[in-house]
């Protein structure tokens, strides 16, 4: 009974032996098949790279980035693209992560550059973290994982970086210091604005020109959209002027009082078109309040209209 037994488990074993043998070679053919395959048709691994990182648009609000990915396809037929997964960090905290589903095909044997729109908010970014200030300079980090799906191999990751700076932009301080007059009557009167722009930025501020609107006594004087040239350094300052004509007797009782020294109100408000070293910005400006009164120059008999310090309008 015992070598019956014994028989049948031989042979059991027997017959495992040659299902594994068999299975395997089975396994063994279809991979040498897929390889045959893989080398006569040439499929291989596609590869990519971030050539750029642009900023299209920024102001005091957001900024939005382009980044460029640049995927080559080395197979004989199209490829899809899976999914993009991009997350951008500063110092290891992350600003803004996303996924984009079935991002395009990549054509065979060709290469295409993908664009990955990415927004970044400043308010959110400041709430987040308290020590990114406005005017400061930050570095990031975009990562990048491409999913796509190659014949035969299956879907494969290809994961990217790169580096930069990006600015958060503060809002330009602009005084009007006074206005020069070159001709002075009740009918008409030409002079010259003295705009004082401070730049709070850590970044230079190159600008193009402005537009701008200037209230006396609640009587608009004048407005105008100026193409005015000047740099003003990181953290500097400058003086623009612009000039003006207006016609004094519209401001009745109001030329009087500043004639007499008694002072009236003013409003400013306005936008600057600067570039800088990360693309052009425009950047809004608003000044109410203060008094003004006609008096003498100091340096020539020309009349100037002279302003206390505005206070700033939002």
């Amino acid at each position: 009974m015992e070598s019956s037994d014994r028989a049948v488990d031989d042979k059991e074993k027997e017959n495992d032996g040659e299902k594994s043998g068999f299975l395997g070679k089975v396994k063994d053919f279809i991979h040498d098949v897929g390889d045959k395959i893989e080398e006569a048709v040439g499929f291989g691994k596609p590869t990519a790279d971030v050539t750029a990182v642009h900023i299209p648009f920024i102001d005091l609000k957001k900024a939005d980035l382009v980044i460029d990915l640049l995927v080559t396809n080395p197979n004989p037929i199209p490829i899809p693209l899976v999914d993009i997964n991009y997350l951008v960090e500063s110092d290891g905290r992350k600003l803004i992560s996303g996924l984009i589903p079935d991002a395009g095909t990549i054509h065979a044997h060709g290469s295409e550059t993908v664009k990955v729109p990415v927004s970044l908010i400043y308010d959110d970014i400041k709430s987040t973290y308290n020590d990114i200030k406005s005017g400061s300079i930050i570095p990031y980090k975009i990562k990048v994982d491409l999913i796509v799906d190659v014949p035969v191999i299956g879907n494969i990751t290809l994961p990217l970086e790169k580096k930069g700076e990006i600015p958060v932009p503060y809002k330009p301080s602009v005084d009007l210091e006074k206005i020069k007059f070159e001709t002075f009557s009740f009918e008409e009167a030409s002079a010259t604005l003295h705009l004082k722009v401070d730049n709070k930025n850590d970044f230079d501020l190159g600008l193009n020109s402005l537009e701008y609107e200037v209230w006396l006594a609640e009587v608009s004087i004048g407005s105008a959209q100026l193409s005015k040239s000047a740099k003003i350094d990181k953290n500097g300052q400058n003086v623009v002027g612009l000039p003006i004509s207006f016609r004094p007797k519209d401001f009745g009782s109001a030329l009087w009082d500043m004639i007499r020294g008694r002072g009236t109100g003013y409003t400013m408000k306005g936008s600057l078109d600067v570039d800088t070293p990360f693309g052009p910005m425009k950047l809004p400006f608003s000044r109410e309040g203060g008094n003004t009164r006609l008096k003498q120059a100091e340096d020539n008999d020309d009349e100037v209209l002279t302003f206390n310090r505005f206070r700033s309008g939002w």
